[in-house]
């Protein structure tokens, strides 16, 4: 189980490698049902990323892969394209959301908005890592 106390360590490693990065993200922490449990908008993070960080949790959290590698098998001819159009437009086919794992089982997630690519999975890894 994620709660609070479990988010707030990662949010303040994707917090300080976002700093690292001259990126402010939209950080996102989902529990085992995919449920929001916290979320940091830093300052000067877009408003739309808010969105998009939620959902790459939920995505993680959903299909327990990263979006990154989600992404990968979700372009055409792909073995999961079309994916980002199911569960009701919550699926997010971009890299950023991690999940997150306890003794071998995937508990959580976080997620990531607003960088590159690369950035968004960095920042989601340094996150995923304070677990």
């Amino acid at each position: 189980m994620v709660r609070l106390e479990d988010a707030r360590p990662l949010i303040a490693a994707a917090e300080k490698k976002a700093q690292e990065l001259g990126q402010p993200m939209n950080i996102a922490v989902a529990d085992e049902g995919g449920n929001l449990v916290a979320h940091v908008s830093m300052d000067g993070a877009w408003l739309g990323s808010i969105d998009i960080s939620i959902k790459k949790a939920f995505t993680s959290r959903a299909f327990d892969i990263t979006t990154q590698e989600l992404a990968k098998n979700a372009q055409p001819g792909g073995q999961f394209y079309g994916i980002h159009a199911s569960n009701d437009g919550r699926v997010m086919i971009f890299a950023g959301g991690i999940p997150l794992k306890k003794n071998g089982k995937v508990v959580g997630a976080v997620g990531v908005s607003e960088g590159s690519g690369d950035q968004n999975h960095a920042d989601a890894t340094a996150g995923a890592s304070a677990f």
